[in-house]
């Protein structure tokens, strides 16, 4: 039976979440945006945008850009899957404002 999600607080964004994840993996190689743009032969301000969340990759691109990386692509998507998981998770987490009628101790009357 297939699960429906329930409405988040705000919205996940997989541009930006796709964005998050390519910079990580960039500045954990110690790599500049120049060097990852020549690598993957795109334009520096495009990788940026895309780093940002602000333009949408196509499959071909983040291909391009992982193997730049020199990062699986699949595990890259992994990475975003997980990272997507966790904000839902995230959002699903409800908080009371108030505390239960059923788990406050009777007040005695005065």
């Amino acid at each position: 039976m297939r699960q429906l999600a329930a409405p988040a607080a705000e919205p996940i964004v997989l541009r930006e979440v796709i964005g998050a994840v390519l910079r990580e993996i960039r500045l954990d190689q110690g790599r500049t945006l120049r060097e990852v743009s020549s690598a993957a032969q795109v334009s520096l301000g495009y990788l940026s945008e895309v780093e940002r969340g602000q333009k949408e990759a196509s499959s071909e691109l983040l291909a391009s850009i992982c193997d730049a990386l020199d990062y699986r692509l699949s595990h890259f998507l992994k990475d975003v899957a997980l990272r997507v998981n966790a904000a839902e998770q995230a959002a699903a987490v409800v908080v009371p404002d108030t505390i239960p009628a059923n788990l406050t101790p009777a007040m005695p009357r005065a």
